[in-house]
């Protein structure tokens, strides 16, 4: 039995304090605060598996944002000679000790992290040196595919992503229309498998999926506007991006396709919803 992981065990003793659980391990204490209404002895219950302060197995029905193997972004809550205290959802915080850090972590910092078993002492640790984790095989994925993207760090070209929980991938800042942060969870597309096994991924779909997509982002804001808004082909692109956070070639594909389907009126002033 893992720890850092979802178990669902037998109730097997009642004591002041709590119950204990049947493991593999041997007896696992869940602490009276953690227990549901009305749990008795025979009873299987769904519990999270790791270490107490003395380095005894514990379990608690509390739910951790993550689980062992899976990157999360955590908030640094206080630090110690040997790392920096990350809050992750469970009373005792989570340690990525000094050595498993890519740069100092200050207290109130987002970073991302694998959350991984330390096999010398069987605890769970932080690790922020991720890239050594992520996958280069990356033969499952397909361009155009829509992925799971957790933005993890920053440079100049862009911002580096964990892809659906297993590559790496790079979303190029010239292609972006909105703010993103270290810790950002998002919903994006494939646009590119590199030989080099890196990935480069946009927020927006591409072709006519992306008519699809912006065009229902217009359709939206036409509505909140009582059917008109005052953009056209002929505005500039900072005005577009700033009222529609999308690119001028985006809003013209996507109001192209709308006038196509005879959604919208196109004026000399803007747009009109039909």
């Amino acid at each position: 039995m893992k720890i850092g992981e979802f178990h669902e065990l037998e109730v097997i003793k009642e004591v002041d304090f709590g119950v204990y659980l049947d493991s593999e391990r041997g007896e696992i204490l869940l602490p009276t605060k953690y227990l549901p209404e009305k749990i008795q002895v025979g009873q299987l219950i769904k519990v999270f598996v790791y270490k107490d302060s003395e380095d005894r197995p514990i379990a608690t029905t509390l739910q951790p944002f993550g689980k062992l193997n899976e990157y999360v972004a955590l908030e640094v809550q206080d630090n110690a000679p040997q790392g920096a205290y990350m809050d992750w959802g469970l009373e005792k915080d989570l340690l990525v000790p000094v050595s498993e850090q890519p740069q100092p972590y200050n207290i109130g910092e987002i970073h991302v992290v694998r959350i991984c078993l330390d096999f010398k002492t069987d605890r769970l640790i932080g690790v922020g040196k991720i890239n050594a984790f992520l996958d280069n095989d990356y033969s499952q994925l397909e361009e155009g595919q829509e992925v799971e993207i957790l933005i993890y760090s920053e440079s100049e070209l862009g911002y580096s992503a964990v892809v659906d929980q297993e590559y790496s991938g790079l979303l190029y800042k010239n292609e972006l229309f909105q703010p993103i942060r270290i810790g950002d969870k998002l919903r994006g597309f494939v646009k590119k498998l590199r030989e080099d096994g890196k990935i480069d991924l946009r927020l927006g779909q591409v072709g006519v999926e992306a008519i699809d997509v912006n065009g229902q982002k217009i359709l939206k804001l036409l509505k909140n506007n009582d059917g008109f808004l005052g953009l056209h082909d002929k505005s500039s692109p900072e005005e577009i991006i700033f009222k529609t956070k999308m690119s001028k070639k985006a809003f013209k594909k996507a109001i192209g396709g709308l006038y196509k389907q005879k959604l919208i009126e196109i004026k000399d002033s803007g747009i009109e919803l039909k």
